[in-house]
């Protein structure tokens, strides 16, 4: 089964709870999951960046990845995090991490050393080759330094069988277009920009890897299966509900947005690493007052 079939729809880049002494809050994260899959969406993502990962020690990431499978228990696919701008330590990485229960990796490509187009296809060439998993390309400029581009995107595609899909964040609508016109039939393309997903969805794409899913679930699933059926009407409907959310969640970054959120629902206490800081004040507030909007 393709990952066209398996991680249709709505994924969660799910946060990464911390207590008040900054340790990982374990009995948040089961509650978070549990939150997540009881509200409809498809399929979770572990180590994401929304998870804090830059902040994670390697004991850490195993420690999410193993509990995250055992709570989940099969209920829902897993995708898990394993990326960087050392392609033979993510290499590494991927022989040490206990990924027998994954649908497939995640992988952003280099970030800050800025490989050109040819450094970013060999990089990846040896991650396909040393993961056990199939990966998906994450192409978020935003973050990295550099754009994936289509064209070396839809090369890997083509030429690297273990390479089965791409989560596409780089806020450009024409490239997504590219992407999904030339695509192998067998390659997933997913939005990483919650914002655009309703228009990326009409052009053709199979889902989203959210971060607004983690404190909005049901909403944005559904207003993801409605894209994707093609009933334009109520997605429309959905989303315009969500578009003062998705300001307040990227307003300062990611992820005090959504931890202010699930803070605000009770799910999480509001802590991160540094150098992430909980949301200012005045945003907290409009978060308060949005969540009282949406469940009235």
């Amino acid at each position: 089964m393709s990952l066209r079939q398996t991680l249709r729809g709505t994924g969660v880049a799910i946060v990464t709870p911390f207590t008040h002494s900054g340790d990982i809050d374990f009995n948040a994260l089961e509650n978070l999951i549990n939150f997540i899959i009881s509200n409809g969406v498809e399929y979770l993502v572990a180590l994401g960046t929304t998870g804090e990962t830059p902040t994670l020690s390697k004991e850490e990431k195993t420690d999410i990845v193993t509990f995250v499978f055992e709570k989940v228990n099969g209920r829902v696919p897993i995708v898990v995090g394993m990326g960087g701008n050392s392609t033979h330590e993510v290499a590494r990485d991927l022989e040490k991490m206990p990924l027998e229960k994954a649908a497939a990796i995640l992988s952003v490509s280099p970030y800050y050393n800025k490989p050109s187009q040819e450094g970013i296809y060999k990089h990846y060439e040896v991650v396909a080759a040393a993961s056990p998993k199939p990966v998906i390309l994450y192409n978020v400029p935003g973050r990295t330094g550099r754009n994936l581009d289509a064209a070396t995107a839809l090369k890997l595609a083509h030429e690297i069988p273990n390479i089965g899909g791409i989560k596409e964040a780089a806020n450009n609508m024409v490239q997504c277009m590219h992407l999904l016109k030339d695509r192998p039939d067998h390659f997933l393309v997913v939005s990483g920009d919650d914002d655009l997903v309703m228009p990326q969805l009409a052009c053709g794409m199979d889902g989203v890897i959210s971060v607004a899913a983690n404190c909005l679930p049901e909403r944005f699933s559904n207003m993801v299966r409605a894209g994707l059926a093609f009933d334009f009407k109520k997605a429309k409907e959905l989303n315009d509900s969500m578009l003062e959310a998705y300001h307040l969640l990227f307003a300062e970054n990611n992820p005090a947005g959504v931890k202010a959120f699930l803070a605000e629902l009770g799910l999480i206490q509001n802590h991160l690493r540094l150098p992430m800081v909980p949301l200012s004040e005045g945003l907290a507030k409009k978060v308060k007052i949005y969540l009282k909007s949406v469940a009235s």
